[in-house]
């Protein structure tokens, strides 16, 4: 396994991002939150854009998780979705590349698996997670070789269950079959919460809204 990847075992992993709408939308603010969330004990940092990526490096010396969110007509699938936002994030030094594996239709009108393969193709040596809302998306993503399987798009999807917190059964399930990290990601708003999705079998955890986020938490108050 990669070293940077190791490192993050058992270990909570912060997203900071904040989309145009936002009121902490700024690459620069997202860099001193990254710095934060390492002085707060986090031990890896996922990030949206090429920009907010650079400004990060420069401050925290943490392995990056990197997605470029992108709307593309007709499809819903906007994390990291074409070859485009890949390049992106491979040309900024990602450490690892996160990438939409739903089996939902793509902007591009690929299927996920000529995607993926074609992804690991042209970058055969980058380090590739997986983000899926479900079993069946989890086990296809293994089956193509992702080196990370994320439990991010479980209940944003309408093939997975809607609920409240986090989904620790298919962390569970995911981490009882397949071979690579699975990382535990999606509503997890408390550290108890956290401790039971690493109980469940999860890698390594990640955590955004609920650190990163003000108006979102704001909102739940």
């Amino acid at each position: 396994m990669n070293e940077k990847v190791e490192s993050l075992k058992g270990k909570l992993i912060v997203s900071c991002q904040a989309l145009p709408h936002e009121p902490l939308h700024s690459s620069f603010i997202m860099g001193r939150m990254a710095l934060a969330a390492k002085e707060g004990g986090a031990y890896g940092i996922r990030a949206n854009t090429k920009e907010d990526i650079a400004e990060i490096q420069t401050q925290v010396d943490l392995p990056v998780i990197g997605i470029v969110k992108r709307d593309y007509e007709d499809s819903k699938v906007y994390i990291t979705p074409t070859m485009k936002e890949v390049d992106e994030l491979a040309a900024v030094g990602s450490d690892v590349i996160a990438l939409d594996c739903t089996l939902r239709k793509r902007g591009d009108g690929k299927t996920v698996n000529e995607f993926m393969t074609e992804v690991r193709k042209k970058y055969p040596d980058a380090i590739l997670m997986a983000d899926i809302s479900n079993y069946e998306e989890g086990i296809n993503a293994w089956k193509l070789g992702m080196d990370i399987v994320g439990t991010t798009m479980s209940g944003y999807t309408a093939d997975s269950p809607k609920t409240d917190g986090p989904d620790y059964e298919l962390v569970r399930r995911l981490a009882e079959t397949v071979d690579v990290p699975v990382i535990g990601e999606g509503k997890i708003h408390y550290p108890d919460q956290a401790v039971k999705m690493l109980d469940a079998g999860a890698f390594a955890i990640v955590v955004g809204g609920a650190i990163t986020r003000p108006l979102e938490i704001a909102n739940r108050f």
